[in-house]
């Protein structure tokens, strides 16, 4: 087992002493998503998958808050941006708009890109360097945005 699948279990019982039921369930939840991908593949998960999984958790909240939101249940919107905010807990810290132009710069550099056709090359090596650290929507949209300056 992982660190970081031991720590959710660990965290999931002091949920539990403390009554912190949206953290509970949200860190049960996590668990679930754990065990069904390790059943599936048959394979046991580091925590770079565990991050990449909850990634994918926290992306779909993102999708709910926006159709919740427009559906106007206010009620729903707050219950996802509370779990939205335990799943993001267990994440690496997120880089900032500076700090991942300038990881992206360097990527560009060390690939050696010069166009924006090269966004692929850039786009692998960037997954590898970055992981977690920064949503793959705003490492594509920076990436875009460095290319189309050279």
């Amino acid at each position: 087992m992982s660190e970081l699948h031991a720590k959710i279990k660990s965290d999931i019982k002091d949920a539990m002493r403390a009554k912190e039921i949206v953290k509970r369930d949200t860190l049960r939840m996590i668990t679930a998503a754990i065990k069904q991908r390790e059943v599936d593949e048959r394979i046991t998960l580091d925590d770079a998958a565990i991050e990449s999984l909850i990634q994918k958790l926290v992306k779909q909240r993102d999708e709910s808050i926006a159709m919740f939101k427009e559906a106007g249940r206010d009620e729903l919107v707050q219950k996802e941006l509370a779990e939205q905010e335990v799943l993001k807990s267990y994440l690496p810290k997120q880089l900032s708009d500076e700090e991942l132009e300038a990881k992206i710069r360097e990527i560009v550099s060390s690939v050696g890109a010069t166009t924006p056709k090269d966004i692929g090359k850039v786009m692998g090596a960037a997954k590898g360097a970055i992981g977690t650290s920064a949503d793959g929507k705003r490492v594509s949209e920076t990436v875009k945005k460095v290319l189309s300056s050279l």
